[in-house]
Parts: C-alpha cells; structure tokens; sequence
C-alpha cells in the first residue's frame, strides 16, 4: 500500500501555536517559512520521530495534538498533555487512526519503565543493537548517525531488537504497518554530515572539517561498491545471453520491414549510451567497442545477426539506467558549482568520486584532489545531494532542515532547482524548512508560512 502525505497540523505547539501545512501534491515540494521561534524545526522533528520511533524525542516536543493526514482519506492523531512539561514527558502519548468507514483505532504509549533489575543486563544492549557502543554507564553512542543516547532512548528506539524481557510495549500490528508504509527522514540543518561508523578505515573526530572529509570519503567508497555490483550484474548478464547468441541468431526470424536505416540507427543509439556510460565511470575504454557501420554494409547475411547484437546490447546496458541516471545528474549539479573554483568531479568503479583541480580552465592542466582540498561547503553541498540521490528510498517524504546555513548565496539561488530535478529522478517528496528568500526565489506558490496564530 502506498500512501502520501498530504497534510499535517498541529495544535498547542510550545502551548502558543497552532499551524496548519498542506503539502504540494503535484509538484512534491513545500517549503515552510516563518520567525525563528515559530516551530518549523519542531513540527520536522515530530514527524521524524514518530515514523521513526524516537519516542523520547516525541515526549520531549511541547504540543497537545499533531495530526497527519494521507491521500486515501485515513489520518493519525497523536495527542499528548503540555499543561505542565515535565509531566507531559512523563505522561501517556495517545494514537488514534482514522480510516473511511471504519471505528478509529487506538494505541496509548505508555511512559517508559527503567526497573531496578535492569543494570546487570545493560553490557548485552551494543551486542544485540548493531552499531551501538556504551560509553558510560548509562550513555551510548549510536555509531550510524553519531548520535549519544540515555537508557530510555534505547530502549524505546530499538525495543524491537531486544530480548524479550526487557522490550517495553509492543506497537499494534495497524500501527507497525502505517510505520512501514510512510518513509520519512530528516536532514537536519547540523547534520547534513553523518557520522562514519567506527569500522571505516577513514574515520576522523574533532573538528567539522576532518568529520566532513571522513563523510565524503565513506560515501565515496560506498558509490564505488554500488558501481562494482551493477558492473558484476552487467558481466552475469552478458555472460548468459554471449552463450546463447549463436542459437538465437539462427532461430531469429528478421522482419521485412526493418531497414538497414533503422538498424543503423539502433546502433547509433547503443554507441550514444556506451559514450554516456564511459563518461559517468560505469564502462571503462577496453570495454568500449566502435561500431562504423554505414547502410550499405549490412547485407542480408549479417542483419539477422546484428538485429539480435543490438537487442542483447540494449537488455546489457539497461543493468545501467538508474544508476547512470543519478551519477549524472549528481555530476552535473556539482560541477555547475565547483566551476567556480575550477574543481571538478568525475567518477570511477575503483575510487567513486575522483576530484580534480583545473588549472587556467585547461582539461589538460589539472591534478588530483582528495576530499580534505573541497571547501568545508563543497563537501556539505556534495553529502546532501548523495544523501539525496542514493540513500532515500523512492515515494519518501524528505524533511531537510535550514539547507541555507551550508550554502553561499550563489548556491542558494540554484538550490531549488535542482532540487526538483533530484526529485523527478528519485521519486521523493520534499518538506524543507528556510529562512532565506534566495532559495524560495519567486516560488512563493510552494510556500506556507507560519504565523503566529495563538491559542
């Protein structure tokens, strides 16, 4: 079942606001704007933690009712008490999801129960939780995201992963599947970087920039590892069907009506997608072959075979499409803004991103850069459009939080623009907050803005 977003609204925010935010349906981007205090920050990390089970995170945002309502008419209430904050963290968190035609159903959080007996079991929570390392006696670091979390925090985000006498409650089977049917995830403004786990050989802590280079150079070494799997799907494939082509050649019954315009033409098009392919790193230059091939060569004795040629290259080369697809866009899009600088990225199975340095705007004056030479920007700028492209799923909702504090204003006018285009390629929906009217530029029709409507 695939669902949608396609309003939220909340009610009693910090106990003053109320605000109402219609998603843009059709064109899948909405910007919400408004005064720092306002709670655009907030109604982001309300979503984010209840799609995502953070519970405490939820417990810990002042509001008294925030509802989500989805494109096949059914909605999700979730209704809490912020008459007094401490007891509101303390008290239950009731859900309630709507459907047409039938009774609401109903699931009340209850707060968390640290029992007494509890200590002696913690030292099996980093062996049963991937990633998650103890650092005190009540402090973990969820290697991940880098995030430090307490006991509680544990325990309610990864309830599913442990033993059974120590789970907490056990979410209705209506709810688990509303979690698994919206996909959410934030960006927020201090973490267009992630942490890289531990087990990286390319990890640095300490300053933005040292963490911002361990990043760029994790999700290099991740795209390369994509770019290995689909060259080894390419080589199975070719593999399967080189066994099979002399039969299919003998078998294959040629129509009259192909010409030798048509196949020649088909032709063209596998070069134009094997030139496209080298530019993007997918194929290297000794897995290209040239194909000159003018209309009056192709005699009857030697269509049939280059009709099924053409046929095996064009399923071959599919392998690539998604892929080359955003590899290019991605290339694209950077390279638009590292000209500025006379930097340029490309792209390689072996190294994934490969940068380089061009000097007096000569291709062939330049020299190679490791990710420490790019701007501290260059790299925040390059970690949300691979966030973008590569990890999100498609048809998710994408919150991204303030991307103007890691972008000058050159790139803030670009900024939604190529958004859009990221997001027709990857299928996504955006729900981004700004202050800055330089990314809006004069799509004010994508717009809600939070005033201060006050209970």
């Amino acid at each position: 079942m695939t669902m949608r977003i396609k309003q939220i609204s909340v009610s009693g925010l910090f106990g003053i606001f109320d605000h109402v935010i219609p998603l843009n349906m059709d064109e899948r981007i909405t910007i919400i704007h408004g005064p720092n205090g306002f709670g655009k920050t907030a109604i982001l990390r309300i979503l984010n933690s209840f799609f995502n089970s953070r519970n405490a995170e939820l417990r810990a945002i002042p509001f008294s009712n925030f509802r989500v309502e989805f494109d096949n008419n059914s909605s999700i209430e979730i209704i809490k008490n912020t008459e007094n904050k401490e007891e509101s963290e303390k008290n239950n968190i009731d859900f309630k999801f709507y459907q047409p035609d039938s009774d609401p159903a109903s699931f009340s959080l209850k707060p968390i129960n640290i029992r007494s007996d509890i200590d002696f079991q913690l030292g099996i929570l980093d062996k049963v939780i991937p990633g998650l390392e103890r650092i005190a006696s009540h402090k973990w670091l969820y290697d991940p995201t880098g995030e430090t979390l307490s006991l509680e925090e544990v325990l309610e985000r990864f309830d599913n992963l442990l033993p059974l006498n120590l789970r907490q409650q056990e979410e209705p089977e209506w709810l688990e599947e509303l979690k698994k049917n919206i996909h959410i995830r934030l960006i927020e403004s201090q973490r267009l970087l992630n942490f890289v786990p531990k087990r990286s050989g390319r990890i640095y802590r300490g300053t933005s920039s040292m963490l911002s280079m361990s990043t760029v150079s994790a999700y290099s070494d991740e795209l390369a590892q994509i770019m290995q799997d689909k060259f080894k799907e390419y080589g199975t494939i070719s593999q399967s069907l080189d066994r099979t082509f002399p039969v299919r050649v003998v078998k294959q019954q040629l129509s009259a009506d192909l010409t030798n315009e048509q196949l020649r033409n088909e032709l063209n098009k596998l070069e134009a997608t094997r030139s496209r392919l080298l530019e993007v790193g997918l194929l290297d230059k000794d897995e290209d072959s040239e194909f000159q091939i003018q209309p009056q060569d192709i005699d009857e004795s030697t269509k049939n075979a280059l009709s099924v040629y053409v046929e095996d290259v064009e399923k071959k080369l599919s392998v690539f499409d998604e892929i080359a697809s955003k590899i290019d866009l991605l290339r694209k899009i950077i390279n638009n803004k590292f000209a500025y600088s006379y930097k340029e990225i490309n792209f390689s199975k072996d190294k994934g991103f490969v940068f380089t340095t061009l000097y007096n705007s000569s291709l062939s004056d330049s020299k190679a850069l490791s990710p420490i030479d790019l701007s501290s920007g260059e790299q925040h700028e390059l970690v949300l459009l691979y966030e973008l492209l590569f990890k999100v799923q498609p048809n998710s909702l994408v919150l991204i939080d303030e991307p103007e504090l890691s972008l000058h204003v050159g790139w803030q006018v670009q900024f939604l623009k190529d958004l859009q285009d990221i997001t027709k390629l990857a299928d996504l929906n955006i729900l981004m907050a700004t202050h800055s009217p330089d990314i809006i530029q004069d799509r004010w029709d994508l717009t809600v803005e939070l005033k201060g409507t006050q209970k």
